[in-house]
């Protein structure tokens, strides 16, 4: 098996100690403390890798060790099975850190092993397997039976494939699902939960995609020469080109996707199109999954699109803009109109400025405050809520609001530098 660079037990023993150690707490002063000390292992020559976790539960620690001919691994000091191999780059531990998993080999054959309790033999298992779920309670694998491709969960196989595709299986955010695609002779097809979907003559890279909550299954299709999103199995309009996307709401009760047909572009919201544009950049959801916005270019100029509700028309939008507030109630993005830069808040437009700084604006916790950087003769300024703060030469870090919801920015003037904070007042 390919080793990685023998280290000295000095060093190993270091590295364990440091990363380990970020896990303990700090003690208050004049308490007493309690040292306990428990051996591990012996660290040989032989160890060719170190993998380690970190976690609510504690610190733990696997290696894997080299005795003649055999490898094997070794968790928290307590020695595994030996095997002929130990996959490179396969020890990998549950995001929880309860439950370790590798692939082995054993003569010819390759096998998963769980919890120190080998799987079934294959001819090959893929690189980057095998993986956990995000609950650690799973664990999923594509593994190679003659010449056909499979996907394994928990052990149990799926159908046989021509291929399984590149990064898959996934497993929903949840865990208690997992997809791939997979091309059987010409055609791919998506797997959900073991269950073939329709035949297609291409699945995009990337797909398919599970909604936040794990209720729901996305992915981009291909029929002849048109594209098409499917959704939950149910395909939808099928155009020449899907540009981006799908993308799951935050609640995952919604799915949007930007398509193009003939030269047009449209947004494809819950399978709805909307207005015919030259151009779609920037669609987003709000945090609530409630609304939906994003730019659009119309004969030369830019506008932005809040549920359908048009804009008025500028010679650009700013980069990352449209934003919503973190309650989804508000809208706001910069726009360029005759080489000068303002911000429009809820369709409120605010003064003009030389340029407005990207990543801006932005919106307090509650959604109530909002601030950008702009730029004005050279020098740079905040504005909040409307209200134009002090110029200066630069602002060296921020705009961002607190989670108290007080603004704060780092701002220099000369060879001085100022920390402003901005607080909310009561409108009289």
């Amino acid at each position: 098996m390919s080793t990685s660079t023998k280290k000295s037990n000095f060093w190993i023993f270091i590295r364990v100690v440091v990363l380990c150690g970020a896990f303990i707490t700090g003690i208050a002063s004049g308490a007493e403390e309690s040292l306990r000390e428990k051996r591990l292992g012996r660290l040989t020559r032989q160890v060719v890798r170190i993998e380690r976790s970190v976690t609510r539960h504690g610190c733990r620690i696997a290696w894997i060790q080299g005795q003649g001919s055999k490898w094997s691994v070794e968790v928290d000091g307590q020695a595994g099975s030996e095997y002929d191999g130990i996959g490179e780059g396969t020890l990998v531990f549950s995001p929880d850190g309860k439950r370790v998993a590798y692939k082995a080999l054993k003569g010819r054959k390759w096998i998963v092993v769980v919890d120190n309790k080998p799987g079934p033999e294959y001819n090959g298992i893929a690189e980057g397997f095998p993986v956990f779920s995000p609950d650690g309670q799973r664990v999923a694998y594509k593994a190679l039976k003659g010449r056909k491709w499979l996907v394994v969960v928990d052990n149990k196989p799926g159908p046989e494939y021509d291929g399984i595709a590149e990064g898959f299986p996934v497993f929903s955010p949840n865990g208690k699902r997992v997809a791939y695609g997979a091309t059987k002779g010409r055609k791919q097809l998506v797997v959900v939960d073991g269950q073939p979907g329709p035949e297609y003559d291409g699945i995009a890279e990337g797909d398919p995609i599970f909604s936040p909550d794990g209720l729901s299954v996305a992915y981009t299709a291909r029929t002849d020469s048109k594209w098409l999103v499917v959704v939950d199995g149910k395909p939808g309009p099928e155009y020449d080109e899907i540009r981006s996307g799908p993308f799951f709401s935050p609640d995952g009760k919604r799915v949007a996707y930007m398509a193009q047909k003939g030269r047009k572009e449209v947004v494809v919201v819950d399978g709805q199109a909307g207005p015919k544009y030259d151009g779609i950049a920037v669609l987003i959801f709000s945090p609530d999954g409630k609304q939906v916005a994003y730019a659009a270019e119309k004969n030369g100029k830019w506008l932005v699109v809040v549920n359908s509700q048009t804009g008025p028309e500028y010679d650009a939008i700013g980069k990352g803009t449209p934003v919503f507030s973190p309650d989804g109630k508000r809208v706001a993005y910069a726009a360029e109109k005759n080489g000068k830069w303002l911000v429009v808040v809820d369709g409120k437009l605010d003064p003009e400025y030389d340029g407005i700084a990207e990543g801006t604006p932005v919106f307090s916790p509650d959604g109530k405050r909002v601030a950008y950087r702009a730029w004005k003769d050279s020098k740079m300024l905040v504005v909040v809520d409307g209200q134009v703060g002090p110029i200066y030469d630069g602002i060296a870090c921020g705009s961002v609001f607190r989670e108290d919801g007080i603004l704060e920015y780092i701002a220099g003037k000369g060879d001085t530098l100022y920390r402003v904070t901005v607080e909310a007042t009561a409108k009289k």
